[in-house]
């Protein structure tokens, strides 16, 4: 098994695929074909078997099922090499992003790892963590 993806609802999907792009460092998934009018959202993607997939609000505002703001999310986590974290450290500094929490070793997938923590533009909790060999 592997996680295939996550959705993010949002309010302004450009702001947050810009987000994504140019300051977490994901490429691109069919944004060509959103802008296009082709498909219904676009996506970015971690690696060859998971994406985040960013929602306009046109796919949620009117379908409660959907709504922005359940509080069932605390946070997702995206796991880099330890240069490639190093890199998004940087990129946030220069994009103004807080680091409300961490640098501190926590708990994931392949055992202990140092971890940051900080919001992206729609207030999404993301933990970027490396973990040492």
């Amino acid at each position: 098994m592997f996680m295939d993806h996550i959705v993010l609802n949002a309010d302004d999907e450009y702001l947050l695929m810009d987000f994504y792009m140019n300051v977490i460092g994901l490429e691109p998934d069919r944004l060509d074909l959103y802008r296009q009018g082709e498909v219904p959202f676009p996506s970015v993607r971690i690696n060859a078997d998971t994406i985040i997939d960013i929602f306009p609000k046109k796919m949620w505002a009117q379908n409660s099922a959907q709504a922005k703001g359940r509080p069932n999310l605390n946070h997702y986590c995206i796991g880099f090499s330890h240069d490639q974290w190093e890199a998004l450290r940087g990129r946030l500094e220069k994009a103004g992003v807080e680091i409300f929490r961490g640098p501190e070793d926590v708990w994931g997938a392949h055992g202990q790892g140092i971890s940051i923590f900080f919001h992206d533009p729609e207030d999404n909790i993301v933990e970027a963590k490396y973990y040492v060999e």
